[in-house]
């Protein structure tokens, strides 16, 4: 598939079915996760791949959405900022690297033909508690991972020329 077309299928999934993902679906997605790009390839993430069967429950607790939990698989990505490049001026790049790692997956996954959604406003004390996750790994993202049920709606965005800036 074309890049392009790729990027303009892309949507954020709120329905998914049932069906199982493959394990070597799986593992494309995770593979492109871990040949992302990270600032001095220092890869500062780490990587849940969560069965949500019978986890229903639980993972509302992290994010209260029913979709959250109704595709077979969630993703998450965390940062381990102890591990990350920083700048002179101090900024830890672990979090920007863990957004570039879920990009790898949303972009992988759609071009396998599964749904995605980016979910960045979930309970950080919730997903650490349920998910065991250790001292200094951060979670940054989940996304579900699945058949989507729904359908893309038309995308809108801002004109190109309302988000270039004169340099």
């Amino acid at each position: 598939m074309d890049f392009q077309e790729l990027v303009a299928m892309r949507y954020s999934v709120r329905a998914y079915r049932p069906d199982p993902v493959s394990d070597a679906d799986l593992a494309k997605v995770l593979e492109a996760a871990r040949l992302a790009p990270t600032a001095a390839n220092k890869q500062p993430f780490r990587l849940l791949a969560i069965r949500t069967a019978g986890r229903s429950e639980e993972l509302q607790r992290i994010y209260h959405r029913p979709w959250f939990g109704a595709a077979p698989l969630l993703i998450g990505v965390c940062a381990v900022p102890s591990e990350g490049w920083v700048r002179k001026d101090g900024k830890n790049h672990a979090d920007i690297d863990a957004a570039i790692v879920m990009d790898h997956i949303v972009m992988q996954a759609t071009d396998l033909g599964l749904g995605t959604c980016w979910v960045c406003a979930f309970d950080v004390a919730a997903a650490r508690e349920v998910l065991h996750l250790p001292e200094g790994v951060e979670p940054i993202a989940f996304t579900p991972l699945g058949r989507p049920a729904d359908e893309a709606k038309p995308k809108v965005r801002k004109a190109l020329a309302d988000l270039l800036l004169e340099g």
